[in-house]
């Protein structure tokens, strides 16, 4: 029982911590993702697969392209997003819109609009 417990603080504490680290750098992500950079578009398609990776698959060789901060504050929103508390596009206003449009700026691939044969 007391392990039982013991794991269910750690997760509780690195939960509050992910939050607490996750909300900002989702914040300073979609800044970077609405930019007109390579990173920008790399950081676009993270965060399109974390609205809806049914939709929008990322190539984790990609992160091999983003600057050490920019990489760093990609692995804070997807601890944030391990047991989310909200939707990813809910942390902004008209969010599901802001995701959409970061979709159509970059032409990223909506793989649901593949016809299957």
């Amino acid at each position: 029982m007391d392990n039982h417990l013991t794991k269910i603080h750690q997760i509780s504490r690195f939960c509050a911590t992910a939050q607490d680290k996750g909300h900002p750098a989702l914040a300073r992500l979609m800044t970077h993702a609405q930019r007109d950079s390579g990173q920008s578009q790399v950081v676009a398609s993270f965060l399109l697969s974390l609205y809806n990776g049914s939709r929008f698959k990322f190539d984790l060789t990609n992160f091999r392209r983003l600057d050490l901060e920019v990489f760093t504050d990609c692995l804070s929103v997807l601890e944030m997003d391990w047991s989310p508390l909200q939707e990813v596009h809910t942390y902004f206003k008209n969010g599901g819109e802001v995701f959409e449009k970061l979709a159509e700026d970059w032409r990223i691939k909506d793989y649901s609009k593949e016809t299957t044969r």
